[in-house]
């Protein structure tokens, strides 16, 4: 039987990623024609439709301006969780600004949602290397895990030797779970990306098919993830480097049907319904970095 896995999604706006943060000013979101709540609400359809209940990353610049819709999250059975308030980079903030972020954005999930929540996925799973220090600062405000370590090497974010399984993170302020994002590896080579966002989206169906049976093989679940704005082939366009276009608005016509496909290929649930953190084993996240 392969092991349970998890599906999330990470709530935010088409104008709130970091490809158009150099082009969309966040003083300006506003400004911008919000798409969030059908989006959301679509996939909450599907969810529902499907029987599964996941685990929904709040941005708290939703949350604060859409209580409504957390609070039906929540109401639906499903998991809401932070992601952080104004969707930074968290390896460019200090920790006194990335405190004062995830507080911000939490009272703002909870007020809504109203509900303690205890995950944290930080905005284009920017807990690397240099901002390691932000699961302590999670842990002393009472999260309980995080799911924003990559074991993969990208041009914004991973910890390419991270375990690739959960693991506990001992902290100052009590212990911490890691939820690394889906990986699957060909013999000895590096680890690849699947399962989730621009992977399930860009690349065919068959490399992620391929990709999450070889996680499941080697006994690890499959933590994927989704945006609202991935179901979204009608959004606004945004004027953008071409890089960020690409990344953004490749097939976003077939986004549905193939996280459909998706979450049929096995068993998906939310981090607090998988009760993956029961058995996770400690692990030093400090030094692997640090080497």
């Amino acid at each position: 039987m392969n092991p349970r896995s998890i599906i999330s999604v990470d709530v935010e706006d088409y104008f709130h990623v970091e490809a158009f943060a150099k082009v969309v000013d966040r003083n300006n979101w506003g400004t911008y024609s919000s798409r969030v709540e059908r989006n959301t609400e679509r996939i909450l359809e599907v969810f529902n439709e499907l029987r599964i209940k996941g685990t929904f990353f709040i941005l708290g610049w939703v949350a604060e301006r859409y209580p409504h819709l957390v609070l039906h999250i929540a109401e639906q059975g499903h998991e809401p969780a932070c992601h952080s308030y104004w969707h930074r980079l968290i390896y460019k903030l200090s920790p006194e600004e990335f405190r004062e972020d995830t507080l911000r954005a939490k009272d703002c999930i909870e007020q809504a949602a109203s509900t303690q929540i205890f995950g944290y996925r930080a905005p284009s799973f920017s807990i690397t290397g240099r901002s390691v220090w932000a699961l302590d600062i999670l842990a002393q405000l009472g999260f309980r895990y995080d799911s924003s370590v990559f074991p993969v090497k990208h041009d914004t974010y991973g910890v390419p030797d991270a375990p690739r399984c959960p693991f506990r993170i001992e902290t100052p302020f009590g212990p911490i779970v890691e939820f690394p994002m889906a990986t699957f590896r060909l013999g000895r080579g590096p680890n690849f990306p699947v399962a989730g966002g621009g992977y399930l989206r860009m690349f065919p169906f068959s490399y992620t098919r391929m990709g999450v049976r070889r996680a499941w093989s080697e006994g690890l679940p499959v933590v994927s993830y989704i945006h609202p704005w991935e179901i979204d082939p009608e959004q606004p366009r945004i004027e953008a480097p071409l890089k960020s276009r690409l990344r953004h608005y490749t097939n976003l016509s077939k986004t549905e049907e193939r996280l459909r496909k998706l979450l049929a290929l096995g068993q998906f649930t939310s981090f607090r319904d998988s009760c993956l953190a029961d058995s996770a084993p400690c692990f030093s996240l400090k030094e692997t970095v640090s080497q």
